[in-house]
């Protein structure tokens, strides 16, 4: 396998419901777009989804944004019907921002000696999930390069949005994509 596309989070609900922006809703067709040019290469596709329980008011990330928002079996949780979704490409349901199964997975690819020439993410949000997931694949996998398409991403506001992938680039994640 050349690369690796992780896509963030691409739910209903961070599009146009619960927690839904306009410049999310702006990205969708870009994504799209992304999905089909690494699937059409035969790369491997994995997308995440933000899975909460009806406790999700009573964990922190609730007690800290309390808007319910994907909640498992729901309209916003699942990922949006706009995108093609590869047959074989997983979802790994996180709790939280950053997925441990993405790490462990990309930990299991390493002992398999399947490592991705490159790594890279795109979906939402940019400054809290986006952020957190490409963090976790730069500690699992620290000689992989890992890019970020900005063109791709969208945050909770434009201005965290470009704080967010300032950071990334401090932190050596190739950011592309940017206006």
């Amino acid at each position: 396998m050349s690369k690796l596309l992780i896509i963030v989070d691409m739910q209903n609900d961070f599009i146009d419901g619960a927690l839904g922006t306009q410049e999310a809703q702006e990205i969708v067709a870009r994504v799209n777009e992304k999905i089909q040019e690494y699937d059409q290469r035969g790369d491997l596709v994995i997308f995440t989804a933000d899975t909460h329980s009806k406790e999700y008011l009573e964990t922190q990330e609730g007690r800290n944004l309390p808007v319910p928002h994907c909640m498992k079996g729901s309209q916003g949780w699942e990922i949006s019907s706009a995108l093609f979704r590869p047959q074989d490409a997983p979802v790994i349901e996180k709790d939280t921002f950053g997925s441990k199964e993405l790490g462990i997975m990309l930990m299991e690819m390493e002992r398999a000696g399947e490592v991705p020439a490159e790594i890279e993410l795109v979906g939402l949000c940019t400054d809290i999930c986006v952020i957190s997931n490409a963090m976790i694949v730069k500690a699992f996998l620290p000689e992989v390069p890992v890019t970020v398409d900005a063109s791709c991403c969208a945050g909770v506001t434009p201005e965290s949005h470009e704080n967010a992938l300032k950071a990334m680039e401090v932190c050596q994640i190739h950011v592309i994509g940017k206006e």
